[in-house]
C-alpha cells in the first residue's frame, strides 16, 4: 500500500498544482485592461485587488473560479485515493487526505504559478475551497466568522488572517468530537488533519505578512469596488 500511496500522492499533487496555477485574476485582468493586475494596487493576484482595481464583475468571476479550481483538484485527490485498496475504515480516511493533498497543492499553484513566474495570489478562496471539499462543518465555521468580522471591520485581510489562524483550532475541535469520539475515525486523523489545518493557517498567514504590517499601522484598507468612469 505504501507503493501505492506515494504514486497517488505525487498524481495528485502535481495535477493539483499545475491545475491551482491558472491565475483566474491574471487572466480576467488581462482580458479586460490588458493589464497584468500584479502591477496595479497592492500587486496581489487575487479577489480583492481585482475588485479594487478592475472592478466587481471581474472580481466575482476571480472568486468563483479560484473556489472551483481548487474544489475540483479536492474531489480529484479523493478520485486518485479512491483507487488505493485498503480496509473500509482506512480507505475513508485515504480519500480524505486525498483531498488535503489534492486542495493544499492547488493553493501552492495558486501562490506560485508556474505559468506566470511563480508569483500569484494570497491563497484565501483556493484555503476555503479545500475546507468544503475536506470538512463542510469546518468551512462552515470558517465562513461564519469571516463574514462576522468582515461586516463588523469591512477590512479582508483581518477576516482572512483571522480565519488562517482559526483553521487548526476549528478542524482539532470537529475532528475530534464529531469523527474520533464517535469512533468514525482514530487518533491519527484528528492529529493528521489538525496539523495538516496549522500548517496551511501558518502558511496563509505568512503571505499576509504585508497586510499584518498595515494592520499595526492602521493603513489597511476597506474593501470598495473600483467605481465605474462615464
Amino acid at each position: 500500500m505504501t507503493t501505492a500511496l506515494v504514486i497517488c500522492g505525487l498524481i495528485t499533487a502535481v495535477v493539483a498544482y499545475l491545475f491551482g496555477s491558472i491565475s483566474f485574476a491574471i487572466i480576467l485582468t488581462k482580458m479586460k485592461l490588458k493589464k497584468d493586475i500584479r502591477e496595479m494596487g497592492s500587486g496581489n493576484a487575487g479577489f480583492t485587488n481585482v475588485m479594487r482595481c478592475v472592478g466587481a464583475g471581474p472580481a466575482v468571476f476571480t472568486l468563483l473560479f479560484d473556489f472551483l479550481k481548487s474544489a475540483i483538484a479536492g474531489f480529484f485527490g479523493r478520485f486518485v485515493f479512491s483507487f488505493i485498496e485498503a480496509p473500509d475504515e482506512i480507505s475513508k480516511e485515504l480519500v480524505i487526505y486525498g483531498a488535503f493533498i489534492g486542495g493544499v497543492f492547488a493553493i501552492i499553484g495558486h501562490m506560485y504559478p508556474v505559468y506566470f513566474g511563480f508569483k500569484g495570489g494570497k491563497g484565501i478562496v483556493t484555503a476555503a475551497a479545500m475546507m468544503a471539499v475536506t470538512d463542510w462543518r469546518v468551512f462552515l465555521l470558517i465562513v461564519a466568522t469571516f463574514l462576522i468580522l468582515f461586516f463588523t471591520t469591512k477590512i479582508i485581510s483581518l477576516s482572512s488572517i483571522t480565519c488562517a489562524a482559526l483553521y487548526g483550532p476549528y478542524t482539532f475541535l470537529i475532528s475530534y468530537f464529531f469523527e474520533y469520539r464517535t469512533g468514525e475515525f482514530p487518533l491519527r486523523f484528528v492529529i493528521l488533519t489538525s496539523l495538516l489545518a496549522l500548517f496551511l493557517g501558518v502558511f496563509v498567514i505568512i503571505k499576509h505578512k504585508d497586510n499584518i504590517k498595515r494592520l499595526l499601522r492602521g493603513e489597511e484598507k476597506k474593501l470598495k469596488a473600483k467605481k465605474k468612469t462615464a
